[in-house]
């Protein structure tokens, strides 16, 4: 897994900081917040953004945003930042976010602000998309300031 202090990588991440201040603090689940970047054409540019709970039925962040995606927004090479790791399991039976994320075949990478503690349940998001050929980088700097938002309401 790769590390990222490249300048955009860590204002993508700010980006989707952004988006946890839209969520509504609940003390059984996280905020998150999440950006979805098309790094092709004139330069890179945001496609579609997402947080916690955004959308019906206890969604999170990434799987909103991958439903919010447009479908010209390009086909794979797209790049997805996300506050905190992307879940593994999830408690409610509804689809995990790492496979989400394999499943949309559109993203190829995964820019992570902070590993997902182990409050609810063990994650291993990073190591799933790792396994099924998703680059994983984590960005540095913002990692204190994910988390606090990731527990805001605990």
């Amino acid at each position: 897994m790769a590390a990222a202090e490249d300048p955009a990588h860590v204002r993508f991440l700010q980006l989707a900081l952004e988006e946890t201040a839209k969520c509504t603090p609940v003390s059984t689940a996280f905020c998150v917040g999440c950006v979805i970047v098309d790094p092709s054409g004139t330069g890179p540019h945001v496609v579609s953004t997402g947080y916690s709970r955004e959308l019906p039925g206890n969604t999170h962040a990434e799987a909103n945003a991958l439903a919010k995606l447009p479908e010209h927004a390009g086909h794979y090479g797209l790049d997805l930042y996300t506050t905190l790791e992307p879940c593994s399991v999830r408690m409610s039976g509804l689809q995990p976010c790492a496979e989400g994320i394999v499943q949309s075949g559109r993203v190829k990478r995964v820019f992570i602000g902070v590993g997902e503690p182990d409050d609810f349940v063990k994650c291993d998001g990073a190591k799933y998309l790792l396994d099924h050929g998703v680059e994983v980088v984590w960005v540095k700097d913002l990692e204190e300031q994910c988390l606090s938002e990731a527990r805001r309401g605990h």
